[in-house]
């Protein structure tokens, strides 16, 4: 009988008591771990001075803050001593406590009307088929895509003909819904298990008790991502609030134009005030940082 020796497969390792394990693996690992390496890098370096920029105009406000009064102006980065004597005008001028409250107060409002509407609709467009339905939501889309200055007259008219004018309801009532809620909540809605909301009309729920005891309890981090976006939405509102409120103790908005002036705009009590306005929304971050975070990453960085 005669043996033939057959030549080991392509790419197998050597048999024998002195074969040594073939790294041809790690060689190959090493180019990938180099080219990644600079990527990182380099991805770092951007997001460092995109949050250099984004962060220097809050420093910048803060800094102009603590300056003298009469060196508002000044180009220097740094500033000490720290001087409050802008914090101090500005907390001796305009009554800023009753301000940070009732604008908490109308975001807070604000905030649970335009998600209680947003919940009760978007469970209409995901759960339910009715007449119109498609024609209903691209209208509140459209609605969601019109400028706010064509919209500003024909809501101030209607404002004024409530009589809510120089009001805080005048700045609420207009806006108790939002387009851009209801489209999130819809498709937080459309994704969620359609067995259970069979199995819950089963055990004898109603439609209504169905998203309030089965829905909304399993979309908490949805609801509370989308109140503090819809919250802080509320608290920036700026042009609105300065239409209809021509009292300047009413909002903190306004309070802070009041520092601008014909006879010239006091820019140190102007970042003072601004700066005592966002430490309320800072201290929401810092409590409610991963909600927060979440909602500009559902929201798509709107």
């Amino acid at each position: 009988m005669a043996f033939v020796a057959l030549p080991a497969p392509l790419g197998a390792a050597p048999a024998g008591p002195g074969a040594r394990p073939a790294s041809r693996s790690r060689a190959s690992d090493a180019p990938v771990a180099s080219r990644t390496l600079p990527r990182l890098a380099i991805g770092h370096a951007l997001l460092i001075v995109l949050a250099v920029f984004s962060i220097f105009p809050v420093y910048w406000m803060f800094v102009t803050a603590f300056r003298a009064p009469e060196d508002a102006l000044s180009q220097n980065p740094f500033v000490w001593p720290l001087d409050f004597e802008n914090i101090a005008y500005v907390w001796n001028t305009i009554p800023i406590g009753t301000m940070i409250a009732n604008t908490f107060g109308m975001s807070l409002v604000l905030a649970v009307a335009q998600l209680f509407v947003a919940v009760l609709a978007a469970y209409a467009f995901a759960m339910w088929e009715f007449r119109g339905k498609k024609i209903l939501f691209l209208l509140f889309i459209g609605s969601w895509l019109v400028p706010f200055q064509v919209t500003m007259i024909p809501n101030y008219v209607l404002v004024s003909q409530l009589g809510l004018l120089n009001t805080i309801a005048g700045v609420v009532v207009p806006n108790l819904c939002s387009a851009f809620a209801v489209l999130l909540m819809r498709q937080h809605m459309q994704s969620f298990p359609r067995d259970l909301i069979d199995a819950s009309h089963m055990d004898g729920r109603s439609s209504w008790g169905t998203l309030w005891t089965v829905v909304l309890p399993n979309l908490k981090p949805a609801l509370a991502a989308l109140g503090i976006m819809l919250f802080i939405s509320a608290w920036n509102e700026y042009l609105w609030p300065t239409l209809i409120l021509q009292q300047s103790d009413a909002l903190i908005q306004v309070g802070i134009r009041s520092f601008l002036g014909q006879e010239g705009n006091n820019w140190g009590a102007v970042m003072a005030a601004s700066g005592l306005a966002c430490i309320p929304i800072f201290l929401i971050y810092i409590v409610l940082q991963r909600y927060v975070v979440d909602a500009f990453i559902r929201s798509g960085l709107k």
